[in-house]
């Protein structure tokens, strides 16, 4: 008799199972219905199609152009309608309920307040809208009979020239709802020691940070990002793989800033579909997410952006699935990596491994014993 450890988890489970998410983008994620509905509410006329299913399917093929920077550009629209309190709060209350029915059962998610300032809100209120959607998201999940939990991550734009202010911005939230701070945009040509100061200032506060680094760009942005900012977790980090030689015969070589990653456990924040998309990986099955899974990296996986890629968490595990046989035993692997990751408090952390994550994966993998036992009764009428 096989164990469902070792088999091929089915769609159905893939969505119960309880799942982390440390890499989303709140303006990724957006519904198209409402985008249209807040475009028409805030007089935007920028969008290129008016009915939600054109628009979602525009979102997608637009960022599959290989290109970062082009992909990039797809956020003109999504930003465009997030531009007052109410447009926040629902957006970030949507992306709770969302993510908690797709069975995340906690998330980071991150956006840049700078870009959220044009209809005249503060950057305080900017992020107090969208930390109260949040909550509001997560109330609506509750009521619903799902859990999540979700904590913000506040970006600065590495091509502008306010890191510092939104460090500061992160830290002073950081006990209601801000969980750490982030750098994203176009890494060719905006390293992240520009940003020294901001990194400066948050581990002197004891602060928690992420860098988008070794996505677009190789092994300098990873290894600026951790030998000069002192990263806690690598946004991306696929291309270490360019520090990772495999022979002929199969035998596999770390280079140095490879070695180091893997012996800190710096975690990455891989997102397969979304680096496809950016021209990172040529598919699923060449993705580096498999052979760093062999090689015991503290690999976890996610979305980036829901709307740009088409993707949930649940689909990024499908296709994972299917590329690479994973079980529900790598799923759990995956998700706990995750959870030891995540920027909240280690004793919050732990409870959510023992009491949340692995509790909901070992009932998964026992449903193999009833369904067993059913086709055996079956078998003997």
């Amino acid at each position: 008799m096989t164990s469902q450890t070792y088999r091929p988890p089915t769609a159905d489970q893939i969505r119960r199972a309880p799942k982390v998410l440390l890499h989303d983008h709140l303006d990724g994620g957006l519904r198209p219905g409402t985008i249209v509905e807040l475009a028409r509410e805030t007089g935007y006329e920028g969008l290129p199609e008016s009915e939600p299913d054109k628009l979602g399917l525009w979102f997608r093929e637009s960022a599959d152009s290989g290109s970062l920077e082009r992909y990039l550009e797809t956020f003109a629209h999504t930003c465009a309608v997030m531009q007052t309190r109410d447009a926040l709060f629902r957006v970030a209350a949507e992306c709770a309920e969302d993510l908690a029915l797709d069975g995340v059962v906690y998330a980071e998610v991150r956006y840049a307040p700078e870009q959220h300032l044009e209809g005249g809100l503060s950057l305080e209120e900017v992020v107090e809208a969208v930390n109260e959607g949040f909550k509001e998201g997560e109330r609506r999940a509750r009521q619903a009979g799902r859990r999540i939990r979700v904590g913000a991550l506040l970006t600065a734009m590495r091509h502008a020239a306010r890191a510092l202010e939104i460090a500061e911005l992160a830290n002073r939230y950081r006990d209601s709802g801000v969980v750490g701070f982030d750098i994203a945009g176009a890494e060719a040509g905006f390293p992240p020691t520009r940003h020294l100061d901001a990194f400066e200032f948050l581990k002197r506060e004891n602060n928690h940070f992420t860098i988008h680094a070794g996505e677009a760009f190789g092994l300098p942005s990873i290894w600026q990002a951790l030998q000069w900012c002192g990263a806690d977790r690598l946004g991306h980090g696929v291309r270490i793989i360019d520090d990772i030689e495999v022979a002929a015969d199969g035998s596999v070589t770390l280079g140095r800033l490879a070695s180091y990653v893997r012996d800190k456990r710096i975690p990455l924040e891989l997102c397969p579909s979304s680096n496809l998309q950016t021209g990172a990986a040529a598919s699923i099955a060449e993705h580096p997410i498999g052979l760093l899974r062999k090689l015991h990296f503290r690999a976890t996986v996610n979305t980036d952006n829901r709307l740009m890629s088409g993707t949930s968490m649940s689909r990024e595990f499908e296709l994972l699935t299917e590329a690479f046989d994973y079980t529900l035993d790598d799923m759990q692997w995956f998700s706990v990596n995750a959870m030891k990751s995540a920027f909240i408090p280690f004793d919050e952390r732990l409870a959510m491994i023992n009491d949340v994550i692995k509790p909901g994966y070992a009932e998964l993998k026992s449903e193999w014993l009833f369904t067993q036992t059913a086709t055996t009764s079956e078998s003997l009428d």
